[in-house]
């Protein structure tokens, strides 16, 4: 089966110093894959250039054997930061990225992935009044309503606490049961990496590079608890020099 994200000998440098250093990295279509590194690796500026925002100096990345060049509704990015509009309801919020379709078009979309996220009800309300996890669910929400293959995720639930971040984990299984998605999540969370993904990439310190793959073969739902599970993640963190 073809790729469905090929990234082939990607470098990146800012000001003379190298942080992506010669990643090579196929994801097949509809398969979920965590990336781990330590911290100040590259991960992000990996991201921005899978995105788009960023230009590689060398390599490339291709979408279904097409090169990135710009960012494109086809791969959306859900980062740590939060990008939700403040002065608009959560039913606006969700519009606001359907173009070419009337107002009865995009509300009925907006409204039915508001249910989709667990937000029925409040199509209504304004981001001050929802807590963070609702307000993450926006976000996700937002994503899958222009319908993209690829979902970008830069450490999404870090911001949450551990219960709400479990709850969003689940939340975002669900969904991917329902509508297939192809996912890179960037994470520095090794568990979560584990719970949620098919296969684990590990990368090096800076100037990063690909230093292991891990397939995760647990069937979802999954206990990180498991021994298997908690052997990998030793030996992910062994690789990470913890």
């Amino acid at each position: 089966m073809d790729a469905k994200i090929d990234i082939r000998a990607l470098r990146k440098t800012f000001k003379s110093l190298p942080v992506v250093d010669g990643i090579d990295l196929a994801v097949a279509p509809g398969e979920f894959v965590a990336i781990v590194g330590p911290s100040g690796c590259g991960k992000s500026t990996l991201m921005k250039l899978l995105a788009g925002f960023e230009h590689p100096d060398s390599g490339a990345v291709a979408i279904d054997g097409v090169p990135v060049t710009r960012p494109s509704p086809n791969a959306i990015v859900i980062s740590q930061h939060g990008s939700v509009f403040p002065w608009l309801t959560v039913r606006e919020n969700l519009m606001f990225g359907l173009s070419g379709k009337d107002d009865a078009v995009k509300r009925a979309t907006a409204d039915h992935y508001a249910e989709v996220v667990g937000l029925k009800g409040f199509e209504k309300a304004h981001p001050h009044e929802l807590s963070g996890g609702m307000l993450k669910r926006v976000e996700i929400a937002r994503a899958l309503a222009v319908k993209p293959d690829i979902l970008l995720m830069d450490e999404p639930f870090s911001a949450l606490d551990a219960l709400t971040g479990l709850k969003m984990r689940n939340e975002l299984l669900r969904i991917l049961r329902e509508e297939r998605h192809t996912v890179i999540l960037i994470t520095h969370d090794v568990e979560e990496a584990l719970y949620l993904a098919d296969r684990v990439v590990v990368l090096s310190p800076r100037p990063t590079t690909i230093r292991s793959v891990f397939a995760v073969a647990q069937p979802h739902p999954r206990k990180v608890s498991e021994p298997a599970l908690q052997e990998m993640k030793d030996a992910i963190l062994t690789q990470l020099g913890l």
